[in-house]
């Protein structure tokens, strides 16, 4: 650490800026200067002690004392006063709370913010013994921020008093910069370490720091410039420190010394002027300032390329200056910028730079170390990364698998390994499925660890012990936490009885785990059957394939003919009559009784939907009755007012095309020549209050000249691919032409916008809009559900419903999506974000959208799409019935239900009418939550053709006849089937 006058002289530096120098430049210059001076007394005096009293110390000002003064400046600023503690609630109060901390963490050591604070309170209490033991404790499980590290330094620095503490505050800042590549500690360590000149070999030390912090962070461009002047600056204060001492070698020495360490001075800057850095022009001029020889063509020549090099690189640069924290996107902008160009050093340096702000961000961590280990390949850095990539996010599996395979590609010791791995266990995943992948990543290092030439071997003893322990350690640990194994297909148990039969020629060992796998739940599915006859097939004999099958048949439920084929295909192609007869006796058996469960299961669910038909029925029938009587009585009108019910009715047929009554006072008397025109209707005091009506002839003529004083919209349907369809805006828009014409100018030149209104007048909430261009409409189409003046807009093609009956606006699937949940439930007051964070926890989450009314208020639904099946399985077992807000939420596969078709009553009412197909529901029927657990292997695609999103539903498959009731077949006639085979 340097002087007070040096660190505030460096700050400015950090960060310097583009465009024209501040008017402060001499300010920095003075700093500068003191900066200088301070680095020459400090050298100077380590010189003295090094090289004893042979100079004069007058002329360059230097004491014996002041060799002491650079060591001990950074103390004098942080080091306590004498201060009498009393215990008082304060103390006693932060007694208590370290007391808790304590505790918090002997329960939960993966607390951050309860080490932050705990290494606050003792701070504050100055227990320095308990201080460092907690900081120590920290940073062996997370990596220390810059602000914790330097903290902990200058701590370290106050309290060092000889050169043991030196050395210890040599190996904390060796730590602190392995955790992040950060300029600042970098420019510390530097500066710290010339107060160590003085001792043995403390030049060649000072020298290797900077030059190490050069090659980290000397690239920086914004925070480069610092350590390179730091450095500079004390090989020139080298060389006025050692201006005495020269009087005492012969010339040929002192010509040696001199020419070595000016040329020291020179190097470092030809190889600033080299990189791009910010304020390049105010070093060169240094430099000609200071050389005394005129500067080399090749280092203008080198300066001139490094400062058009700078004006490619400044765009990225200000867009990081110009953005807040932490400002991923424009470091993922220029991380893209930098692996085009292909400079290792530089790309490297800025994955670093991203890192130091997005240390959280595991998908960074992943892309900088797939970098390093396909590109790089150094064992060190690798290695380096891959560890401090599972500091900063323990919870993500991917980073701790990879860490195992680039520790096994790079050979380091099995021992180092497996301990990693134990840490990996302890990481804290958040879901089970973690657990099983890195168990897996485990299992397959072990595995290619052993030689299976050999009948037996300690690795191949290892290698199932740790399948032993795996299927222990995910039955009790993870079930225990998860409810679930994380593993339902066995998967880590099916890998064990492939390598026991293939690798190890144990058959025994692989059927005894088939049975165990098939006990845990999976024998109702035919594939883990088919696996197993596979494996049989194999490595087995026919006898226990024959087994197998024969089980299968009895145990299928999901694709019990698809078993029933392969036993029959096996005993056609190997068995004898014998065992043919029997395989078709158990088929047929076994598939008579499937298909009465399938009838019967049908007949219930069309039962189902003919109740839920008639209710409909009922509700529709009851609501049109409900709409009539009120109808009936709002047109009937009372005799005492002369009222004729004719007239009522006829009146009542054509009010939608009349304009609103007049209702006048009562007792009001008419003008002239409207007496006739006049009807009375019932007051409130049993009066007739009289009404301004016209006759139905005359209502009828104004509506029909109103509608020919409006203008007519009419539509050019040759110009439908650049027009789009507007619906669902507010009828309360004033001047809608003028109002939607920006927004709609940002796709493209709009030729034309034509709103629709009523025959009075009113805009009815829709209109047309004309570009000039075909993929300005199409550009236009992805401003659908775009909120206008509160109300979602709905935004579609131009098409012609009399020439495409089919045509869906419907812009969303509506068959079975099983990677999107359907969330119901929701309270109104939950907004986007929070339900996105919710459903984070689970997976990625690509879409979230919130089911809106036409008003664009909530109600109470969403989709959420993931990235894959698997978490949208997850998600759906993990948050359905959770409570958000007091209000209990239901989640399932997004599996819209079908619109119904009106069908005939006859086919309603006949048994044999036709049935849903059990696959329109998915794989386990019309279940709430539309979990599929059928395997991928024996995933069938539908039959059905998708329903177009947003355009011309495709053509309707031919209707099939009505099934009608098959007759009851005997054995012989189910064995004539298969023999036609």
């Amino acid at each position: 650490m340097a002087t007070a006058a040096a660190t505030s002289a460096s700050e400015p530096e950090a960060e310097p800026k583009a465009g024209p120098k501040a008017d402060g430049e001499e300010d920095e210059v003075k700093a500068a200067r003191t900066r200088r001076k301070v680095l020459s007394r400090a050298v100077a005096a380590a010189t003295y002690k090094t090289m004893g009293p042979g100079w004069d110390q007058q002329e360059e000002g230097v004491s014996e004392s002041d060799g002491d003064e650079y060591a001990m400046a950074s103390s004098a600023e942080s080091s306590p006063g004498e201060y009498e503690w009393e215990y008082d609630e304060e103390e006693e109060k932060n007694q208590l709370e370290i007391e808790r901390l304590e505790e918090q963490l002997s329960i939960n050591v993966y607390d951050y913010n309860c080490h932050v604070d705990l290494i606050r309170l003792l701070r504050l209490e100055g227990e320095l013994t308990k201080v460092r033991m907690a900081r120590q404790k920290m940073s062996e499980i997370f990596p220390l921020t810059e602000e914790l590290w330097l903290e902990w330094l200058h701590d370290e620095i106050s309290m060092a008093q000889d050169g043991l503490d030196r050395e210890h505050v040599y190996d904390l800042f060796e730590k602190a910069v392995k955790d992040y590549i950060c300029p600042n500690i970098w420019l510390e360590y530097g500066q710290y370490s010339v107060g160590g000149i003085g001792q043995r070999g403390g030049l060649e030390k000072v020298r290797s720091v900077f030059e190490r912090a050069l090659s980290c962070v000397g690239l920086h461009m914004t925070k480069g410039l610092a350590l390179w002047e730091a450095y500079r600056e004390f090989e020139s204060a080298i060389v006025e420190a050692a201006r005495p001492v020269a009087g005492f070698l012969s010339p040929f020495d002192r010509e040696q010394t001199f020419d070595s360490q000016l040329e020291k001075v020179h190097s470092l800057f030809r190889r600033q002027l080299a990189i791009p850095l910010y304020d390049m022009e105010a070093t060169f001029a240094e430099y000609e300032e200071w050389s005394e020889d005129p500067i080399p063509d090749s280092v203008i020549q080198n300066y001139n390329k490094a400062l058009q090099q700078l004006e490619k690189y400044k765009p990225y640069e200000e867009a990081l200056l110009q953005a807040e924290a932490p400002r991923l996107a424009e470091y993922q902008a220029y991380i893209d910028f930098e692996m085009k160009i292909g400079d290792p050093a530089r790309i490297q340096l800025i994955f670093e730079r991203a890192l130091v702000e997005n240390c959280l961000v595991p998908d960074l961590w992943i892309r900088y170390s797939q970098y390093l280990d396909r590109q790089l390949k150094v064992k060190d850095l690798v290695l380096s990364v891959h560890n401090r990539a599972v500091r900063n996010c323990p919870w993500t599996v991917a980073l701790w698998s990879r860490y195992l395979l680039a520790m096994e590609r790079h050979g380091v010791d099995h021992q180092v390994i497996s301990v990693t791995f134990e840490k990996a266990l302890n990481a804290g995943f958040i879901q089970a499925t973690d657990y099983v992948e890195i168990w897996q990543a485990y299992l397959d290092y072990l595995r290619r660890r052993v030689d299976f030439k050999q009948d037996s071997s300690k690795e191949l003893e290892e290698l199932r012990a740790a399948f032993a322990r795996a299927l222990e350690y995910l039955k009790q640990e993870v079930e225990e936490r998860f409810n679930e194994s994380g593993d339902p297909s066995c998967v880590i148990m099916q890998n064990w009885a492939r390598i026991e039969a293939r690798l190890c020629n144990n058959m025994q060992k692989a059927r005894e785990l088939w049975d165990s796998i098939m006990t845990r739940g999976n024998a109702k599915y035919a594939n883990m059957w088919l696996e197993y006859y596979n494996l049989e097939r194999a490595h087995g004999d026919t006898q226990h394939c024959r087994k197998a099958l024969h089980r299968a048949v009895q145990c299928t439920s999901d694709y019990p003919e698809h078993v029933c084929e392969v036993l029959l295909t096996m005993e056609r192609t190997e068995g004898s009559l014998e065992d043919w007869d029997i395989a078709v006796q158990k088929t047929e058996t076994r598939l008579a009784r499937v298909n009465e469960q399938r009838l019967k299961a049908a007949e219930k669910e069309a039962a189902l939907v003919q109740q839920e038909e008639e209710k409909a029925e009922q509700r529709k029938r009851a609501r049109a009755e409900k709409k009539a009587l009120k109808k009936k009585k709002k047109t009937r009108g009372p005799d005492k007012c002369g009222a004729d019910e004719d007239d009522e009715k006829e009146w009542g047929d054509d009010e939608e095309e009349q304009p609103s009554k007049r209702r006048r006072v009562e007792n009001s008397i008419p003008a002239a020549g409207e007496t006739q025109n006049v009807e009375s209707a019932p007051g409130p005091a049993g009066k007739c209050a009289v009404l301004d009506v016209e006759p139905p002839s005359k209502q009828k003529e104004k509506a029909a000249s109103l509608k020919r004083d409006m203008p007519k919209v009419l539509h050019d349907s040759s110009k439908d691919s650049i027009t789009v369809f507007v619906s669902n805006l507010p009828y309360s828009m004033q001047e809608p032409d003028v109002k939607l014409r920006p927004l709609f100018e940002a796709c493209g030149e709009v030729v034309q916008i034509r709103p629709i209104f009523s025959n009075r007048g009113d805009f009815r909430g829709y209109c047309y809009v004309e570009f000039k261009e075909e993929k300005s409409a199409l550009q236009a189409l992805e401003m659908d559900r775009k909120s206008v003046e509160g109300r979602p807009m709905f935004v579609s093609p131009c098409v012609d419903k009399s020439k495409n009956p089919d045509f869906k606006v419907f812009r969303y699937s509506t068959s079975l999506e099983k990677h999107k949940l359907f969330i119901s439930g929701l309270p109104f007051s939950c907004t986007k974000e929070e339900l996105e964070e919710i459903c984070k926890a689970h997976g990625t989450v690509k879409d979230l959208r919130l089911v809106t009314n036409r008003a664009g208020k909530p109600k109470g639904l969403a989709y959420v799409e993931y990235e894959n099946e698997s978490q949208a399985s997850q998600a759906v077992m993990k948050m359905d019935g959770m409570t958000i807000k007091e209000n209990v939420i239901k989640v399932a596969i997004s599996n819209p239900p079908q619109r119904k078709v009106p069908e005939k009553p006859e086919a309603r009412k006949a048994p044999g009418g036709p049935m849903p197909s059990p696959q329109t529901y998915g794989a386990r029927g019309k279940g709430r939550t539309q979990l599929a657990l059928l395997p991928r292997a024996l995933q069938r695609p539908s039959a059905a053709a998708p329903q177009a999103e947003n355009g011309p539903a495709p053509a309707p498959a031919v209707a099939t006849p009505p099934a009608t009731e098959a007759p009851k077949m005997s054995n012989a006639d189910f064995a004539k089937l298969f023999l036609r085979k």
